[in-house]
């Protein structure tokens, strides 16, 4: 059974930073493509990163140069840097894993159940 667990979500101020985390159980991280969404209320589940099992990666204009991915395949765990935070950064932030699908829309098999992120202004 796959499980994935998100941690590292939190009230920040706006210019600061976090680390996310998505632990990965079931599922190996060095196969398949794993990457990061984020859906705020009354808001569509946005794609935000991907990483393939090479380590290529594929980033959402609203986030590229400010977020990156990365993963430890020898802890099976995705990471979510995310830097300048702004208000409209707040979201529940997911993490996903899916052994074929490698894209930013939500056709991927398995999802955590989110890490909050609030910015304050």
């Amino acid at each position: 059974q796959v499980q994935l667990v998100e941690s590292g979500g939190g009230s920040v101020q706006a210019g600061g930073s976090l680390r996310l985390s998505c632990a990965a159980s079931g599922y190996s991280s060095n196969r398949g493509c794993m990457a990061w969404f984020r859906q705020a209320p009354g808001k569509e589940r946005e794609g935000l990163a991907n990483i393939n099992r090479l380590g290529g990666t594929r980033y959402a204009d609203s986030v590229k140069g400010r977020f990156t991915i990365s993963k430890d395949n020898a802890k099976n765990t995705l990471y979510l840097q995310v830097n300048g935070l702004k208000p409209d950064d707040t979201a529940m932030y997911y993490c996903a894993a899916d052994p074929l699908y490698c894209g930013l829309s939500w056709l991927y098999s398995y999802f955590g159940q989110g890490t909050q992120v609030t910015v304050s202004s």
